[in-house]
């Protein structure tokens, strides 16, 4: 299952006298290069030149690596709608035989990608596979403010059916709820202030509910609890179905259940809580709704956190063009690529290995 059949049908927009270096090349050069731990146009070009051998194993590169300058032109050049699309193809080759997933969505800005005004930074919304540890598409934003009509796009192009969607509570919207049953996917949102009404209805439906039936707050209980690293975190989970006494209900898709959960920290002798609570298509399904719950967490810790530390991607000043979308993009890929690799290491393990061993990087 090689990755690079999947652009092939990516245009090369270049004029022909401006052809010398085969569009594909560069990809794949761009790919590995990343995957071996390279963060610019500069490493890009010196890896290149230091694996020539090993990269013609695998495309001609007739006219050997390019000037870093050329491999910067060529890859801002490339139409970001259309590399993703490539970037979706091949994951969803991949998700054909890895199942469906819970599905995180989440926002993220590079900090250093603006050119002159701090607020031209590309900020991109990412869609996260948590069981498989993959990335599955990832779009630009115009802004953080912008994030719905982003995620909504994603929605429409991702296959949903049997997978279970979160987000934040900016997504907590109707029309996100339609958009996730129309293509047969659940959902289990954060309720905050966007949604005052709705907010405070399920607060005083679990107030009612303790109140009046006590018993079904017990038997729609699950209590959890972790340690390490000093720290103890205990959470409990309550789920309970929606009924006619949530008029708040009306206009949000299959809105099956509410879910209340509450956190308590224990750091040294220090102790906090916080109370969160939840909309969900989920019918009553305690230990499912905890790990989907909890789960969303997933895309800060996994991606994110990797993308800025192990790929310097917060760091990068890339800047020219589409390259800023398209790079990440390409960040993706390798980290998709590593993620997918059978080697015991982390991700920073594995791509010292691939840049030290041809073998590993093969």
């Amino acid at each position: 299952m090689s990755f690079i059949k999947h652009f092939d049908n990516l245009e090369d927009t270049r004029s022909h006298i401006n052809k010398k270096h085969e569009l594909l090349d560069i990809i794949f050069l761009t790919v590995v290069a990343i995957l071996s731990g390279a963060e610019g146009w500069k490493d890009i070009k010196q890896f290149g030149d230091s694996k020539l051998e090993w990269l013609r194993k695998f495309r001609d590169f007739e006219a050997g690596i390019p000037v870093d300058d050329t491999i910067a032109r060529i890859i801002s050049a490339i139409e970001p709608t259309a590399l993703l699309s490539c970037f979706m193809s091949w994951v969803n080759e991949i998700r054909e035989s890895n199942g469906q997933s819970i599905i995180a969505f989440d926002g993220k800005t590079l900090r250093h990608s603006f050119d002159g005004d701090r607020k031209t930074a590309l900020h991109s919304v990412s869609a996260y596979a948590v069981e498989q540890g993959l990335v599955l598409a990832q779009c630009k934003s115009l802004s953080k403010k912008n994030e719905v009509s982003t995620v909504m796009e994603l929605i429409e192009l991702l296959e949903l059916k049997g997978n279970v969607i979160t987000a934040d509570a900016m997504h907590c919207l109707k029309k996100v709820t339609k958009a996730i049953d129309k293509k047969d996917g659940d959902y289990a949102l954060q309720v905050k202030n966007n949604q005052g009404k709705l907010s405070n209805e399920i607060k005083a439906y679990f107030h009612k509910i303790r109140r009046d039936e006590p018993q079904l707050i017990d038997s729609n209980t699950l209590e959890l609890t972790n340690d390490g690293h000093g720290r103890i975190e205990h959470r409990q989970y309550v789920q309970l179905p929606v009924t006619d006494w949530l008029s708040q209900r009306e206009g949000w898709s299959k809105l099956n259940s509410v879910i209340e959960v509450t956190r308590k920290r224990y750091i040294n002798e220090a102790e906090s809580s916080e109370t969160a609570y939840y909309i969900s298509s989920l019918e009553i399904d305690l230990p499912r709704i905890a790990k989907v719950i909890r789960s969303h967490w997933a895309i800060e810790n996994s991606s994110h956190w990797v993308l800025d530390v192990t790929f310097k991607e917060d760091e990068s000043r890339i800047r020219r063009g589409d390259a800023p979308e398209n790079m990440a993009t390409f960040r993706r890929f390798a980290m998709n690529l590593a993620r997918l690799s059978s080697i015991k290491d982390s991700i920073k393990g594995k791509l010292k290995r691939a840049a030290w061993s041809d073998d590993v990087r093969e």
